[in-house]
């Protein structure tokens, strides 16, 4: 092992026992290509200075990090897949590498793969990523993180030259395996399983173990009150996050309850997709042809897997107690995407009625003037500081139409935030960076045609830039 003598380990979850996962052994790969390393998060974690042949040998080879998990951990779950209940889940193609502390806030993280091998879980899958799913989930949380969206973040990506049969593209396909840091990865489904097999002792552990480990605010005296105080917890992460989507213009496509992590953060990216306009019945799953999972549904699919949470507690709370807390979404949700809405226009609040009337505004004039999603929020930063920039927009029409005149005197009561850089070049654009299907697919192409990683790397750069330009908003 390398000594890495600023990273922070920790065995966090091994504490839960070996009844919440199953030991297992990484794939052995052919090869190790790195295609993608997140410095920025590395350096968080203290592992910044390793060399690439240091990083393949743990994020490619999964030899241990120093101090943390001797042997990755599989760990076991169940969930609604599009609300068809399935005891045979768990994590199938991944499993949780190690776990380490942010140097600057002192959080724990957990180091998750995708694409690392067979599991007991696999129910006959190959346990690989293909290579296009890995550039996809970076491609995914970079916009997201920039969009000020809770996330996990792609931590590496490494190509591992095996060939891949896949059914939703051309196939064979080259093969990666991916490696991403989030705060938790217990989920609803980490609690169905242990309701589903009745084991209420275990749901007190897995409860008391999250709360001290995630959340010790809301640690209570009584079980029955630590539930409801965890349950309102994870409530008002998940319409957090949420919200964050909706004004993202973001469809996670499959938002089944083993997709849903306790902790609020948004991760595991599949078929997703950004707005091109306001659409509510927009969907990102060419498999949802119900449209179950589309961006207007989003809220209420969240409320859905809250409900299948608050089942598993019952066993320790009063029903009309889990009730009462699952009542309370609504108004969170509300709260939530009003001060979303806010910060993607980097304004101050007018107070809970006028954000109200104001997001109402918003959202009417989205879905009447089909104005390109992520075009209003650029050209509308800063509220009528913005109003020259906003007038040269390729949707200047627009916003010189009548449809906008009560949206613009709204907007003109508005102060902006304190810290806003609209001196930045990114504002001189024309038009902001998107993540739209067709330029995800535009950035893929070369790389599968000839090995031209620069497209990928330009967008890379971009959000970064974008990113940049966010910044030093006050929260």
């Amino acid at each position: 092992m390398t000594a890495t003598p600023l990273f922070k380990p920790s065995t966090a979850h091994a504490w839960l026992g070996d009844q919440f996962f199953d030991l297992v052994q990484p794939a052995a790969f052919p090869e190790h290509i790195v295609r993608y390393r997140n410095q920025h998060q590395a350096a968080r974690v203290g592992l910044d200075t390793l060399s690439d042949t240091r990083w393949i040998d743990h994020f490619g080879r999964f030899e241990p990090l120093p101090g943390s998990f001797s042997q990755p951990l599989a760990l076991r779950y169940h969930g609604h897949q599009f609300r068809n209940y399935n005891p045979e889940l768990g994590d199938g193609r991944g499993f949780l590498f190690a776990q380490g502390h942010d140097l600057i806030d002192g959080r724990l993280l957990d180091f998750a793969t995708k694409g690392s091998g067979r599991t007991p879980w696999s129910r006959g899958g190959d346990g690989r990523l293909s290579l296009k799913g890995g550039v996809r989930e970076v491609l995914a949380t970079s916009m997201l993180e920039a969009l000020g969206v809770e996330t996990s973040k792609s931590f590496s990506l490494i190509e591992t030259g095996e060939a891949l049969s896949r059914g939703d593209e051309p196939s064979p396909t080259r093969s990666a395996v991916l490696v991403r840091l989030s705060h938790s990865h217990i989920r609803i489904g980490s609690f169905q399983r242990l309701a589903y097999q009745q084991d209420t002792d275990n749901i007190s552990r897995l409860l008391d173990y999250t709360i001290r480990t995630y959340m010790p605010e809301v640690w209570r005296e009584t079980e029955s009150d630590r539930a409801l105080a965890f349950l309102e917890s994870v409530c008002g992460r998940v319409a957090q996050v949420g919200a964050q989507w909706m004004l993202a213009g973001f469809v996670h496509g499959v938002l089944n309850t083993d997709n849903i992590n306790v902790t609020g953060e948004s991760f595991d990216y599949g078929p997703w997709r950004f707005l091109p306009t306001y659409q509510p019945d927009f969907t990102a799953a060419y498999f949802d042809t119900g449209k179950l999972y589309a961006y207007g549904r989003q809220p209420d699919t969240l409320l859905w897997n809250l409900i299948r949470l608050a089942e598993c507690l019952l066993p320790l709370a009063n029903q009309a107690a889990l009730e009462a807390v699952l009542q309370r979404f609504g108004e969170m949700f509300h709260v939530e995407q009003s001060t979303s809405l806010l910060r993607r226009l980097g304004l101050r609040s007018g107070g809970q009625d006028a954000d109200t009337m104001f997001a109402s505004q918003v959202w009417a004039f989205l879905r009447e003037s089909q104005v390109p999603f992520e075009q209003f929020f650029f050209d509308w930063y800063g509220g009528s500081c913005s109003s020259d920039r906003a007038a040269a927009s390729p949707s200047a029409s627009s916003y010189a139409s009548e449809g906008f005149a009560a949206l613009r005197a709204t907007i003109s009561g508005y102060d902006a935030m304190p810290g806003l850089r609209l001196d930045h070049a990114y504002f001189a654009d024309p038009t902001p960076c998107g993540m739209l299907i067709d330029e995800m697919e535009a950035i893929w192409a070369p790389i599968a045609a000839s090995d031209d990683w620069s497209p990928f790397r330009s967008k890379l750069a971009a959000i970064e830039r974008m990113a940049e330009a966010y910044s030093g908003l006050d929260p």
